[in-house]
């Protein structure tokens, strides 16, 4: 297939992940395994999306600071092209501290992001015709409500969509009617548009602009919707790793489904084995992922 071009606009920060050894002791120093990589849903989808053999460009918002210089230096080695991001000098990194408990589940976090909202209307003016010329752009939740309803108003190229979380989520609403492909997990739908199931949750952010619908349901699968069709794919059995990164992955795949011109069918199948595979690894991102495996 003929290379594509995607620019992800969104976050990129710094994980820091503490695991102990044994039961976690509140209050107390546990001795076990602390590990640092870059992660961020924004980051996240660009990996992916390079794996699947796009050309990937980032926009995104880092401090001159170590964490900064070294998330720079590991996209570069992943094959972005980063000279569209933001440098803030004195500014903080993004960066999500989390603990888990022994078996790997998540017990506390903290996450500094405010860096993020440095992707100003502004900033994106100064590269608005290199974004126009993408193929593709993708967006997610981290970025202001200001700088959202901005891109829909001045991106003429398809843009994608990721709520990132719940919280976050209604962001993204003054960018619906622009947007060509959205992927809310169930809980993220039902939460924006007020409704009891991801049928109807679908349905309402159609009837809201969204060209194509993807609604993840774990579990159960996806639905997906385009104008007057609607289809719902089973999960594909696997062994469960790890699920963090698995609706990264499955963002990535639509992404890439639709600027090669496939159908929802065909979108909503590379969704699932993309999140499938990322299933299997204990990485947020597995680097088996390519388009072979999806296709």
């Amino acid at each position: 297939m003929e290379n594509k071009t995607v620019i992800v606009i969104g976050a990129v920060n710094m994980d820091i992940c503490g695991r102990p050894a044994k039961p976690l002791v509140e209050g107390d120093s546990n001795p076990g395994s602390i590990s640092m990589s870059p992660g961020g849903v924004g980051r996240n989808i660009a990996h992916n999306l390079s794996l699947l053999g796009l050309n990937v460009k980032f926009i995104a918002a880092v401090g001159t600071d170590t964490f900064g210089e070294g998330i720079i230096q590991s996209c570069r080695e992943l094959g972005f092209d980063m000279h569209l991001c933001r440098r803030i000098r004195g500014g903080h990194t993004s960066c999500y501290l989390y603990i888990t408990d022994e078996k790997g589940e998540m017990r506390l976090a903290v996450c500094d992001t405010d860096i993020a909202g440095s992707i100003t209307p502004e900033y994106l003016y100064s590269c608005l015709n290199e974004i126009n010329r993408a193929d593709a752009v993708v967006v997610d939740a981290n970025l202001t409500e200001e700088t959202l309803r901005w891109i829909g108003q001045h991106v003429t190229a398809p843009l994608y969509a990721d709520p990132v979380s719940t919280a976050k989520a209604n962001r993204l609403k003054p960018l619906l009617p622009y947007l060509y492909a959205f992927k809310p997990n169930a809980i993220e739908a039902m939460s924006m548009t007020g409704e009891s199931t991801s049928l109807r949750a679908a349905e309402a952010l159609m009837a809201q602009g969204v060209k194509r619908i993807f609604v993840s349901l774990g579990s159960d699968g996806i639905v997906a919707a385009e104008g007057g069709s609607v289809i719902k794919l089973p999960c594909i059995k696997t062994e469960i790793v790890n699920t963090t990164g698995c609706g990264d992955a499955a963002t990535a795949a639509i992404v890439w489904a639709g600027v090669h011109g496939a159908d929802l069918d065909e979108s909503a199948e590379a969704a699932m084995k993309a999140a499938t595979l990322t299933l299997q690894c204990a990485e947020a991102v597995n680097p088996d992922l390519c388009e072979e495996l999806i296709q």
